[in-house]
């Protein structure tokens, strides 16, 4: 059972470590490891950095069902391109059947608790159960929002689970390399039906 203490040691050790290093160093730490994305921009970056190291891992997608024709491209493009192990969750409700009953409510209104936890939480939560991960790799970063800003590299999540986000420290500019650098397509025609804004948390993190 990792400490807290364990990663603040992790946080200091590593904090100018390459992705790849820290991601090599989790799977020392425990080798049943997922990644999640939802294939918003940038996120071709953690999916690849990851499986560069392990190649078969599971890759849980999560799919709120309300994605724009350009990410459902861009998720095919890197899916082949990169060779993932995709495991898809989806919500229990079609997003067509949701429309005629709720809709897509405001961040305000009554139903958004509700709606959030159908289309994102429920997903999400079933994508865990099922694959009970030690580790979990994700591409927060430093400045997304408040919390984020205070988690650092190595993180344990609600249910204590180790979470790994490789590219904490990089910039927009650091990931635009990298994409460059390794033909990595990105894409930003991307929707979050449970956000107002950009900078809210999502729910799965916090």
């Amino acid at each position: 059972m990792i400490t807290q203490e364990n990663i603040n040691e992790l946080n200091i050790l590593l904090k100018d470590a390459k992705p790849s290093e820290i991601i090599q160093k989790a799977f020392e730490l425990n080798k049943e490891a997922v990644v999640t994305t939802n294939f918003r921009p940038y996120e071709a970056a953690i999916l690849h950095a990851v499986v560069s190291v392990e190649t078969a891992i599971p890759v849980v997608w999560c799919d709120t069902g309300y994605n724009t024709p350009q990410t459902y491209r861009h998720a095919e493009k890197v899916i082949k391109d990169l060779n993932l192990n995709v495991f898809l969750y989806v919500p229990k409700q079609t997003s067509a059947h949701r429309d005629v009953v709720m809709g897509i409510p405001s961040v305000d209104a009554p139903e958004h608790a509700l709606f959030t936890e159908q289309v994102k939480l429920e997903p999400f939560r079933r994508a865990m159960e099922e694959h009970k991960p030690k580790v979990w790799f994700t591409n927060l970063r430093q400045g997304q929002t408040a919390f984020r800003d205070s988690i650092g590299i190595f993180s344990l999540s609600k249910d204590g689970v180790l979470k790994v986000s490789p590219f904490y420290y990089w910039s927009d500019a650091d990931l635009d390399k990298y994409l460059e650098e390794n033909n990595l397509p990105n894409e930003f025609k991307y929707f979050d039906p449970t956000k107002a804004l950009e900078n809210r948390e999502c729910g799965l993190h916090a």
